[in-house]
C-alpha cells in the first residue's frame, strides 16, 4: 500500500531551506492557530511587527514578532488542513522557530466534554495521508509527550479545567459518518481535527518541540449535529483567554 512505503531520507527532491531562508531574530518560540477572528484579537492585545512572510498558493500570511512577558515570540496562523498546516509549519522552522504552540478548535465525540473547554490530546488517529510521510506507518502516534507536563500543570495554576485523551485526525470532515463516529470512539478517540496528526510527526520528524492543544466546539456526539461555539463569532471572550493560555505556554517552553 502506498502509504506503508514511508521513507526517511531527510533529503527530498524539494527542501524547505531551498524556498526559504532564515530570517534574522526569528523568535525561537512561535504560536499559532487556525481562526483568522482569533488570530487578530490576539493581535490586538500585542504590540507586533512583521518580519517575514509565509507564502501558501492562496497568497501570503505576515509572520510577527511580539514581546510577551520579555519573551520573544513569533505569531502567524495556519491555514486548515493537514497538508497546507505542516508546509506551513516547515518554512518556519526552516526560519528559525524551534517551538511550537498550536491551538484550534476540534469536535467532540463525547458530549460531556463541555463547549469552549480546553482538551490537551496524548495520542492521535492517523486518519490522513501527510503524517505518513514523516513517520512510518501506524494507526496512532504520540503528540505533546515533551509538552504534557508544563502544560498541565499550567492550566492547574490558573485553575483551568481540561480533558486529556486522544484525538481523530482526519482529512475529510464531510465524511465523519455515523458509523465512523461509532468505531473511532470505540478506539478511545475523544475529539476529532484535521491536522494534529500530521503536525505531531512533522515536528517528530524535524526535531522541533510542540504544544497543541484544542478548544471543544461542535459535538459529534448526538442524534444530530450541533454546532456549539463553533462559529468565529461565537464565545469570543472564552477564546480569548484561551489564546491567552497559549502565549503564557509559549513562554514556558
Amino acid at each position: 500500500m502506498l502509504l506503508e512505503e514511508f521513507d526517511p531520507e531527510r533529503r527530498a527532491v524539494i527542501n524547505p531551506d531551498q524556498v526559504v531562508k532564515p530570517v534574522e531574530n526569528m523568535p525561537e518560540v512561535a504560536v499559532t492557530c487556525f481562526s483568522r477572528k482569533t488570530f487578530e484579537r490576539m493581535l490586538e492585545d500585542l504590540d507586533t511587527e512583521i518580519i517575514t512572510w509565509n507564502g501558501t498558493a492562496n497568497g501570503e500570511e505576515p509572520v510577527y514578532r511580539a514581546v510577551y512577558k520579555g519573551m520573544p515570540i513569533a505569531l502567524f496562523i495556519l491555514d486548515v488542513g493537514a497538508p497546507v498546516s505542516v508546509g506551513m509549519l516547515e518554512e518556519v522552522f526552516q526560519m528559525g522557530v524551534q517551538k511550537v504552540v498550536i491551538f484550534g478548535t476540534c469536535g467532540v465525540l463525547d458530549s460531556r466534554i463541555e463547549d469552549c473547554s480546553i482538551i490537551i490530546p496524548d495520542r492521535v488517529l492517523r486518519d490522513e495521508g501527510t503524517s505518513y510521510h514523516y513517520a512510518p506507518p501506524s494507526d496512532e502516534i504520540e503528540v505533546n509527550q515533551k509538552s504534557m507536563k508544563m502544560f498541565t500543570e499550567l492550566l492547574d495554576e490558573l485553575h483551568v479545567k481540561y480533558t486529556v485523551g486522544k484525538t481523530w485526525t482526519t482529512d475529510s470532515f464531510y465524511r465523519e459518518t455515523p458509523e465512523k463516529v461509532k468505531r473511532r470512539k470505540a478506539a478511545g478517540c475523544i475529539c476529532v481535527d484535521m491536522e494534529c496528526s500530521a503536525n505531531a510527526a512533522v515536528c517528530d520528524f524535524r526535531g522541533k518541540k510542540l504544544l497543541q492543544f484544542f478548544y471543544a466546539a461542535d459535538n459529534l456526539d448526538a442524534e444530530e449535529w450541533d454546532s456549539r461555539s463553533l462559529a468565529n463569532h461565537s464565545r469570543m471572550e472564552d477564546k480569548n483567554r484561551i489564546a491567552a493560555i497559549a502565549l503564557e505556554a509559549a513562554v514556558r517552553m
